[in-house]
């Protein structure tokens, strides 16, 4: 009936095209091309043929890869035609938040670079970060599964340093040239501009089978990396092989990091997708309300420093590879410098979405490798702010250095700058603007030697593309590791084209065979019976979140959802408030209604009542870190057992592995709510703290049972101290690896 149905429908619509649209049909029918026809073959747009479109035209050899050539028409051509495919808005990292701050080096690296800002402890440097998401457009949600961007903009008295990075340490390409397709592949498919800020769609998946070299990037998006709990707990990479200069002229290879002093924490995936429409704008207003409240967020910044001389040293990887990481086993991280955001920006458009970073922005003492995606990255982020910004967009106030600047351009769009005097180039009569002398500080592009063949190609070791992929995957907990499985499940999910996911499963197996028959079991791909090669079986640190907590043990900045309703316990409810309050954390209170809630033994003729910040159906669990119920009198504990509403946020943040905290007469409500065999409580009349799983309960509470000044730690005795504790931990996944979330409905 169906297939009736359609061929109805399409013999309809043709004869309408032959009708009332023939005209228009033919006319458009001369500009129309189908690239599925075989003969097609990839040409500039001047019509000539090209044989790569895979590598950037450079100097190399089969065992280096050499510096990009600015010749390659057809390279430039194409990173040019997509670094202009979006007016205004820019094409990737759309949607974005940022913050003021400054940067503090701790120890002076004098030794492998001459660079003021990473020399100069007594220095305190003006900065401006830019948090964002890739795929999805300004009116994106934020939670979405996708890389971060983390760009920083240091305002040196050398010129402006920008480190353009991701909360990701490598990347799905290796050479720029590929840029344009990992992100056609990516973006919305042409021809219904469906979905919106996702990668789980056939196009994407498609490029992940056919360009090999992204196999460890996808692996690290699949991960929890990809839906971070806030731009505050999430580390930053330069993903890129830079260089270090030192007084010395001896140069050095580095890979930059940023470490949060929060920890590295995410969401789970149904709470991330429950806030794209909750809270489109949680992880933006997570940042700018934390600045407003005083708790700014910190990072420590680090540096992995590799002597010019050990480039080769690593039969297993090439170090200008940026779909690689460099093991902390091997080239440890040496932590220098920290970063505070400690102001919002006053207007947003301005300085957040007027920001320009172009990774060719650095200062003396800092150069560029011969990493071919830097080297096309250094082209594509100018071009692209000429075309969002125009020719004088560095002379935007957000963009402007705080050194003097002057040079011999002139005019051009939105020209700000006055210059006097009759000479605008060089050299003239006058001996006006010079170029500066090394003793000046001027930059010295180091005397790199280079040899090799004009070709498009890269080094060999730029062709083992699995074995980090293992590394990767080896390296997580067992936690991890599902929910990589569950995100590829969701994923592939999402393609129809069965060769898409039938593909993807085979090239699992060359990562795991466990993971591949697990996935391919979820999507009905064929269920791989061997490995496509064997797992080395290797480990490295730095790789799992689980190994990078808080630096101590806190709560300030979580948010603590207090449940409450008419006959409330005023001692549990105020006592719980007054120490999350002292501890910096966030507290909000929540009831049926916003109007006032009046606690236990209240007159509510007389008195005030509480009144909530949000009533249960304004706001949701999946915003806030963790929940109380202080209970009450039977009045209180049956308003909320009888709202679905309350049971559900109660189960929600269960299933979302959230800390939960109950006292007095909500022990029993919250027992009733999961309904699981295997947890502990707290017994009616104890006052003992029971903790389960990060439910922490305690039958019966007193006005001593809260403190101010609270203990984080594991092994406190109070309720207080223990629920703490539960919050600094973030999620519980216990809770998920014995099965117990999964029992509950939420």
């Amino acid at each position: 009936m169906t297939s009736l149905l359609s061929n109805s429908l399409e013999k309809a619509s043709r004869a309408l095209d032959k009708t009332e649209h023939g005209a228009k049909v033919a006319q458009l029918s001369a500009c129309t091309k189908d690239n599925t026809h075989p003969d097609w073959r990839i040409t500039t747009d001047y019509g000539v043929k090209q044989s790569n479109t895979d590598e950037w035209l450079k100097v190399a050899s089969e065992d280096h890869v050499g510096p990009a050539l600015l010749e390659d028409a057809h390279g430039r051509e194409k990173i040019m035609r997509f670094d202009h495919e979006r007016i205004p808005e820019r094409v990737v990292h759309a949607r974005g938040a940022g913050a003021f701050g400054t940067f503090k080096l701790l120890e002076s690296a004098a030794d492998v670079t001459s660079a003021g800002v990473l020399t100069d402890t007594s220095r305190s440097t003006p900065v401006f970060v830019r948090f964002s998401t890739v795929l999805g457009s300004r009116g994106s949600p934020d939670t979405v599964r996708d890389v971060r961007g983390f760009a920083v903009k240091f305002y040196t008295e050398e010129g402006n340093w920008d480190l353009v990075g991701n909360n990701i340490p490598v990347f799905f390409i290796q050479d720029a040239i590929k840029f344009p397709d990992v992100i056609h592949a990516a973006k919305p498919e042409p021809q219904n501009e469906i979905p919106q800020a996702q990668s789980a769609h056939n196009n994407f998946w498609d490029f992940m089978y056919m360009a090999p070299e992204a196999t460890h990037m996808f692996l690290w998006a699949m991960s929890d990396r990809a839906i971070p709990r806030s731009y505050r707990m999430m580390e930053g990479f330069g993903v890129n092989t830079f260089t270090l200069i030192n007084e010395k002229g001896e140069r050095s290879f580095v890979k930059f990091h940023w470490k949060p002093t929060l920890g590295v924490h995410s969401l789970v995936w149904d709470e991330a997708i429950k806030i794209n429409g909750a809270d489109p704008d949680f992880h933006r207003k997570d940042l700018f309300m934390s600045i407003e409240n005083g708790a700014y967020p910190k990072w420590r910044f680090g540096i992995q420093v590799l002597p010019e001389s050990r480039e080769h040293d690593f039969p297993d990887f090439d170090i200008l590879d940026a779909t690689k990481i460099w093991p902390e086993d091997e080239i440890p991280i040496r932590w220098i410098g920290e970063l505070e955001l400690n102001r919002n920006p006053d207007e947003y458009f301005p300085e957040v979405e007027q920001i320009a970073f172009c990774t060719s922005h650095v200062v003396p003492g800092i150069g560029f490798s011969d990493d071919p995606l830097l080297q096309g990255r250094n082209f594509s982020y100018f071009d692209t702010q000429i075309s969002r910004l125009g020719v004088n967009f560095q002379e935007l106030p957000i963009n402007r250095p705080v050194c003097p600047v002057m040079n011999h351009n002139r005019d051009g769009k939105l020209r700000h700058t006055i210059t006097k005097g009759p000479a605008n180039y060089w050299p003239n009569r006058f001996g006006a603007v010079p170029p500066a002398k090394p003793s000046e500080g001027a930059y010295i592009d180091y005397p790199a030697k280079i040899a090799g063949i004009k070709a498009r190609l890269r080094s060999k070791k730029f062709g083992y593309h699995w074995n980090q992929a293992q590394l990767f995957y080896n390296s997580l907990t067992e936690i991890e590791k599902e929910h990589v499985a569950a995100a590829l499940s969701f994923e592939l999910d999402h393609c129809e084209d069965n060769v898409v996911y039938d593909r993807m499963c085979e090239r699992l197996a060359d990562i795991d065979l466990a993971l591949a028959q697990k996935v391919a079991t979820m999507v009905g791909g064929p269920i791989p019976q061997q490995a496509g090669r064997p797992n080395h079986g290797k480990k490295t640190r730095g790789i799992s979140q689980l190994e990078k907590p808080a630096e101590t043990p806190t709560i300030a900045t979580r948010r603590v959802a207090i449940i409450i309703a008419d006959g409330y316990d005023p001692v549990a409810y105020n006592g719980m408030k007054a120490a999350l309050l002292a501890a910096q954390a966030l507290p909000f209170t929540i009831a049926p209604r916003r109007s006032p809630i009046f606690a236990a033994g209240e007159d509510r003729n007389t008195g005030k009542g509480v009144k909530p910040d949000h009533h249960l159906e304004g706001m949701r669990s999946v915003l806030f870190d963790a929940i109380f119920l202080p209970g009450g009198t039977l009045e209180s504990i049956q308003t909320l057992r009888s709202s679905g509403r309350a049971m559900h946020w109660v189960r929600e943040a269960f299933g979302h592995l959230k800390p939960i905290g109950a006292t007095g007469g909500a022990v029993a409500l919250v027992k009733e709510a999961f309904a699981v065999t295997g947890l502990a409580f707290s017994e009616d009349a104890s006052e003992e703290a029971v903790e389960s799983y990060g439910v922490v309960t305690a039958g019966k509470v007193s006005p001593d049972g809260f403190k101010e000044v609270v203990s984080v730690a594991k092994a406190g005795a109070d309720f207080c101290s223990r629920f703490f504790y539960a919050i600094s931990c973030h999620r519980n996944f216990e809770r998920e690896l014995k099965g117990y979330a999964s029992m509950v409905a939420f």
